[in-house]
This record gives C-alpha cells, structure tokens and sequence, in this order.
C-alpha cells in the first residue's frame, strides 16, 4: 500500500479546475510532525544527520563530518544561569547609570557614562559610530541580558510556552551584536593617552562593564539551549496536523 499525502497551495489551484487552500476555505498552514527520536540531530554547519550519544557532565559531541561541537552537556543549567542573569542585570543597571569615568584638568572636572559617550559623538556628527556604541554597548547588551531572563523565568513553567522559542532563535544574534568587551578595550587605550594630559578618575560603571564582561561569559558556559529546546511545548500540539483538511491523501494498493 502506498500513502500520498499532497499539500494544496495557499490560493492557486494545483492544477486546472482543482481549487487551493483559500478557495476551499481551509487552514493554509501545514505543521511537520515531532521526530520520535529526541536524539536525533542534524549539524548546523553540513546538515548530516546523525544520534548524539549519553554523555557524562561536561562531556561534549561532535559532528563526524566537519568537526563541529553539536552540543556540551552542562548539569543544573537552569539553576546556574537564572542567578547569573539576575547579577549580569544589576550590573548593566549600574553600568548604565553611572559615569564610566572622570576627566579633571586645570581646574574643571567632566564625566560621561556609556549612553552619553554615544550622545556626544551624535553631537559631533559622527553618526554612525554613535549608532554603533549605541547598539554593540547598550542596545544589544540589554537584549542579550533580557532575553536570557525571560528564557530562564519561562523555562521554569511544567510546560514551556512556545514564546521561548522564539527567544531562543533570536538571543545568539543578540550575543553577536554585544561588544562590550570591544568597548572596552577602546576605552583603557583612551585612559593611557589621557593620563598625560588629565587626570583621570575611573567611574563605578567600569569596573561594572568589567564584572559584566566575565558574567556574561559565564552565562554562555553554563547555558543549555537543548534543555529548554526539549521542553518547549509543540505548535503542531494547538494546530491541525499535516494530513488535516487541507491536504488530499490518496491510498492505493
């Protein structure tokens, strides 16, 4: 026996006189159905599909094609990384609302924080590096750290809602744009130069970038993205199935 399952088309019919999905009035979305096997898992870098394998704490798989790490085992993720978030949140709070540092020098003293380092090179008409520090040092930092929360705080529901997912596909693009450390380094090699020509007092702020650096590091490595993944809740669960009505199924011996 022989099962064929054919999807119809959103609005064109599939052929002469056969109508589509609209014309029928039916549902235009199709759901795939979950594989059976959770070990299942094909590699983001060739797309080889092939099992991962028990591992012990700490213990990580590789891809046997390319070499890629498919996935590092990391116990307890959610009880470590949900407390780190928490601090990595305080930190950037304080990063944000307190100046980086000082400047003094014949008799007048200055002091910017990050926001306003990106503020003052609007102002000097250099545009595109202010829209720059502002979205390496503030905007994404506070997506990163903010995604990561409500990943956390979801992941603690019985059932993972499928919000959560979402947030996971988008928080690696988040930790791609954050620089801080990048911002930084920028900021030290400023200290030196400046340091024969002002003095310079280091803000409450920088040595909160610095602490947020490592916490932010800190997060990635206790982080198991497969743990919430194995837990978000279905859509094909709430949806109607792929052989529903919107699709023609014809069997024949």
């Amino acid at each position: 026996m022989q099962l064929c399952i054919v999807s119809l088309p959103d609005q064109a019919g599939i052929g002469p006189g056969l109508p589509g999905r609209a014309t029928l009035g039916l549902n235009p979305r199709v759901y795939n159905q979950p594989v059976a096997d959770a070990s299942l898992l094909a590699c983001p870098e060739c797309d080889l599909l092939q099992h991962l394998p028990d591992l012990d704490p700490g213990g990580s798989a590789r891809c046997l094609r390319c070499d890629v790490e498919l996935w590092r085992r990391r116990d307890a993720s959610r009880h470590r990384t949900l407390p780190l978030t928490l601090a990595a949140a305080v930190l950037y709070a304080i990063a944000n609302a307190f100046p980086i540092l000082s400047l003094s020098a014949v008799g007048r003293q200055a002091s910017t924080t990050v926001f306003g380092g990106a503020e003052q090179l609007w102002s000097d008409g250099r545009e595109i590096v202010a829209g720059l520090v502002l979205l390496t040092a503030v905007i994404a930092p506070a997506l990163q750290i903010g995604f990561m929360l409500a990943i956390q705080l979801g992941a603690r529901r019985e059932r993972v809602a499928s919000w959560v997912g979402t947030l996971l596909r988008h928080q690696p693009i988040t930790r791609t744009w954050s620089m801080i450390e990048v911002m930084m380094l920028g900021v030290l090699v400023a200290l030196i130069k400046l340091a024969e020509l002002a003095t310079v007092i280091p803000g409450i702020a920088l040595f909160a970038l610095g602490a947020l650096i490592f916490l932010l590091a800190a997060i990635q490595a206790s982080f198991d993205p497969r743990e919430v993944w194995q837990r978000v809740a279905w859509l094909e669960a709430s949806a109607p199935r792929s052989h529903a009505p919107g699709a023609i199924t014809e069997v024949t011996p």
